[in-house]
């Protein structure tokens, strides 16, 4: 068993016929009006809805949606990702108003055939973020069995994802989706096949420097792309213009440098960039010749060469982690770089493992998600996980917490 798994029980653990199942998924997807843009999350939440109603679980359905700032902020509604569960499960997904809807009982505990309850998103309800006890018993008052298939939430000290699991005890475990990401995450720390390369991209050293610290002793070596690339560009008085740095993090790249150095790892940075005179300027749009940037213009994407350096470094990569866009990828004139990276990943023979967030989006976009072993469905839990932080949404699930929470 993956180490990370250790005394947590899957959703196989149960027998959940005629069992109600509340399940805990990360359905937050992003939205353009009521339109969803990218159902990834709720594609990935379907094998273990699905094996709930093969088992002839009753099924109660929950998930967070955006940041509304209370129920009066309709926009963050689940009614747009009922309607699709709807359609793509062929049964009536019945959407409740309120998150702590009194409704539910009247369904369950009356003619409930073949129709799956969605609670209305959750952070409607204050009690969700304030991880309120309350709510939690409110819930585990129909509750026969709770799953937390949600891996982009359980970082958070959530109602839904800590403190009911917390009164649930025993009756508490994990979904398929969760059980994978553990597993692929764990795979880039233990044993992972070599030569690994670690991909990081992104705006800032600050949010990757716990996963370099624990990557260092681990991998061949470092890409780095993105603005977080300028920092490092810096500390070797390469001048970046108006392009984004770290200022108080110069010191860090330049230490770290010296230690990939010393360790006979490669690291790989740009030696060219795509700039403009300002960010999302197309017009001034242009290639540098050299990793020099001039004093009006920001990088705002890796260069050609760059993109044949890095691609060349991925070419034999046995296993591959890429966390952070190479550029600002969102705007297509400066997308190249991300895409070719997306693309030189997707053509390595090895393990590819995307960690969720930015790149997942990048992946999306670039056509070539199928071609990766796993993209990681939690931005911020993937690289906490990794950092090995403990997640609250885990740790409340092993028994020795369990049964220290029974001795309280």
């Amino acid at each position: 068993m993956s180490s990370g798994l250790r005394g947590i029980k899957t959703i196989r653990d149960f027998d959940l016929a005629g069992k109600t199942v509340f399940l805990r998924l990360d359905l937050n997807v992003p939205l353009d009006g009521t339109r969803i843009t990218d159902e990834t999350r709720i594609t990935a939440s379907l094998p273990t809805i699905q094996y709930c109603l093969d088992k002839g679980a009753k099924l109660i359905v929950a998930s967070h949606l955006g940041r509304p700032k209370s129920a009066d902020d309709r926009q963050y509604s689940l009614e747009p990702v009922a309607k699709r569960l709807t359609e793509l499960l062929n049964r009536e997904v019945v959407l409740m108003e309120e998150p702590d809807s009194e409704g539910v009982k009247h369904i369950l505990y009356g003619n409930m055939k073949n129709e799956i309850i969605l609670l209305e998103n959750l952070r409607f309800d204050k009690g969700e973020t304030d991880n309120s006890i309350e709510l939690a018993n409110m819930w585990a008052s129909y509750t026969d069995i709770y799953i937390n298939d949600a891996f982009g939430a359980s970082h958070r000290a959530h109602a839904s994802i800590h403190a009911f699991p917390e009164i649930m005890g025993k009756k508490a475990g994990i979904g398929f989706l969760i059980e994978k990401e553990i597993k692929m995450l764990d795979s880039l720390m233990d044993h992972p096949k070599k030569p690994y390369i670690a991909v990081l991209g992104g705006s800032k050293i600050s949010d990757k420097i716990d996963v370099i610290e624990k990557l260092i002793d681990i991998v061949d070596g470092f890409i780095i792309g993105g603005a977080m690339a300028y920092t490092f560009l810096k500390a070797q008085n390469v001048p970046v213009g108006k392009s984004l740095v770290e200022a108080d993090k110069v010191k860090y790249a330049k230490e770290m440098i010296q230690r990939i150095e010393a360790r006979g790892k490669t690291l790989l940075i740009p030696v060219d960039h795509v700039v403009s005179t300002a960010f999302g300027n197309v017009e001034n749009k242009k290639v540098t010749p050299t990793a020099v940037i001039g004093e009006n213009e920001m990088g705002l994407d890796i260069g050609p060469q760059t993109i044949k350096n890095f691609t060349a470094g991925l070419a034999k990569a046995a296993t591959v982690f890429w966390n952070g866009p190479m550029g600002v990828f969102e705007n297509p004139a400066f997308a190249e770089g991300t895409f070719a990276i997306a693309k030189a990943i997707a053509n390595s023979p090895g393990v590819k493992i995307v960690g969720g967030g930015d790149s997942a989006a990048a992946v999306e976009a670039s056509g070539l998600a199928d071609k990766m072993t796993h993209i990681s469905t939690g931005g911020g839990a993937s690289l906490e996980y990794l950092q090995g932080e403990k997640l609250p949404g885990l740790e409340v699930l092993r028994p020795r917490k369990q049964s220290e929470q029974n001795i309280e």
